[in-house]
């Protein structure tokens, strides 16, 4: 069996929306067996060099036996001169590439991914309402007002969820976010003022209220540095905080070390650390309690799968992020239902959207207990539908 096209899928000339607008790839073989993959590069600004790196590997592949997955991301890690050097782009690409290879390959021997990684250790996987500061809903909008974060966080637990995830420091009291307009009386570096510590906390503070056995996770996309993560933690860590994810510069395992040893809340990161050489460090000096490998990003599932194995000699645990299309999810769940320190699943607010659910073939969303299970099909049990593909832009490598 010989790998004969890929076909990349853009699915911004599909979805109504540019926040999450997946890349996906299907692998063909002269065997006629297809598998999916895709790119970690659904959200944030690297859109057109997701689609370009898929385009550019591709081609060195063409030829290739599709079973001998590792033998291909060798030939991307060390032949392309920029696979050694890594970095977002060039890794979301090679994981694309080996989650649409083990679709391939479960295919082939019919038997779901997770099988051929190990079997199950998990078989509930509980999961995690993620990004309730843009509401828990079918429309996004910014969380301002305590009332607001805690209606947010009624709504997820109203459909089951015991956890969820918030930024809180991500909406100004203006209502900006973030990354679209800098408010200058909303400072998160160097020092938060009072009145943004008062208000943070408040949100958190009436998410808190709702129930006592509510886990919380705080992100922050690394909107803090060192002394204002460490700041706010202190502020707050009376409210019982799971976790505390991002909290600097995600490619700094010295100030992330920092803050571990002044605070009391569990330190968590990695969407954007890729391979185990990047996740080597924070290891090494015990800075993270909890790692977040994204399986389209750090090197697709045989990468993460290495990275969880890494991770569990530590005693540190796995939370996968999730943040695309339904091929993303399933690739997810496939890892995690192997893995003994899995610790809980993230559900995207993104991934609960109709318009972004309907692209793919199955629907995997959480049960009434807020739990999931792997798919039972053969590879990863998830495709992009015909009616989505003749939507959106492809590109066909051959």
């Amino acid at each position: 069996m010989k790998i004969k096209s890929i076909d990349v899928f853009d699915f911004a000339k599909c979805l109504n929306y540019t926040d999450c607008a997946p890349i996906c790839i299907r692998i063909n073989t002269d065997a006629g067996i297809s598998g999916f993959g895709e790119v970690g590069l659904a959200y944030g600004n690297a859109h057109y060099g997701g689609v370009g790196i898929v385009r550019d590997f591709g081609q060195l592949i063409i030829g290739m036996d599709p079973l001998n997955s590792e033998a291909i991301r060798e030939k991307l890690f060390r032949t392309t001169f920029w696979g050694m050097g890594g970095g977002t782009v060039i890794n979301a690409g090679m994981s694309a590439i080996d989650i649409a290879l083990w679709d391939i390959k479960g295919k082939y021997y019919k038997a779901p991914v997770y099988q051929m990684l190990g079997g199950k250790t998990n078989d509930k996987l509980r999961a995690y309402a993620s990004q309730i500061q843009f509401d828990w809903d079918l429309e996004d909008r910014n969380m301002v007002t305590p009332g607001q974060y805690a209606e947010a966080a009624k709504k997820a637990m109203a459909q089951g969820y015991t956890a969820v995830k918030v930024d809180p420091v991500g909406v100004a009291a203006s209502g900006n976010w973030q990354r679209t307009s800098q408010d200058a009386d909303w400072r998160l570096r160097g020092q938060m003022p009072k009145p943004v510590l008062e208000l943070v906390r408040a949100r958190l503070q009436a998410v808190r209220s709702l129930s006592e056995q509510l886990d919380i996770i705080i992100e922050l996309h690394a909107f803090t540095d060192t002394s204002t993560a460490i700041q706010l933690a202190n502020y707050i860590d009376d409210l019982n905080i799971m976790y505390y994810e991002e909290p600097v510069h995600p490619l700094n395992p010295v100030s992330m070390r920092e803050i571990r040893d002044n605070i009391k809340i569990p330190v968590a990161s990695g969407e954007r650390i890729y391979t185990r050489l990047g996740y080597r460090p924070f290891f090494e000096n015990r800075s993270l309690s909890v790692i977040q490998p994204d399986v389209c990003l750090c090197g697709g599932i045989s990468e993460t799968k290495k990275i969880c194995d890494m991770a569990d000699t530590y005693d540190v645990k796995v939370q996968i992020h999730v943040c695309g299309g339904p091929i993303s999810q399933a690739a997810a769940l496939h890892v995690e239902t192997v893995i003994p320190n899995f610790l809980i699943h993230e559900q995207h607010s993104y991934g609960i959207k109709q318009a972004l659910r309907e692209t793919c073939r199955y629907d995997y969303l959480p049960d009434e207990n807020g739990n999931l299970t792997v798919p039972e099909l053969p590879g990863i049990g998830q495709e992009i539908t015909e009616e989505t593909m003749n939507k959106t832009w492809v590109y066909t490598v051959e």
